[in-house]
């Protein structure tokens, strides 16, 4: 496993986890950007106003509640969406949280 940190598996997700994960603005914006980027981002890519220990801790919650995945390419740990195993828990909850009607609100 190396650098590689745990993910949880799909039969362990938890909606509160989740719910309570995306709650946040700035966990709701990654989840949008990677949404949005249809492809994998290092954690400097995101567009996020909080520093790089505040992001850190945001991007742990995300991981924790299943729905990023992060590896390693190089020195730069990479997310991605884990939109497949998010839509076999809880079906169409990506779609709610990243339509660009739920985004501006």
């Amino acid at each position: 496993m190396g650098r590689t940190p745990a993910h949880p598996e799909v039969s362990r997700f938890d909606l509160q986890q989740v719910l309570e994960a995306v709650v946040d603005p700035v966990r709701r914006s990654i989840v949008v950007q990677l949404e949005a980027a249809g492809r994998d981002v290092a954690c400097g890519g995101f567009d996020i106003p909080v520093s790089k220990s505040t992001a850190t801790h945001h991007f742990k919650v995300l991981r924790e509640a299943g729905l990023i995945r992060q590896y390693y390419v190089g020195t730069s740990r990479m997310n991605a969406l884990r939109r497949e195993d998010m839509n076999q828990a809880f079906p169409g909850l990506l779609d709610a949280l990243t339509t660009p009607e739920a985004t501006r609100r």
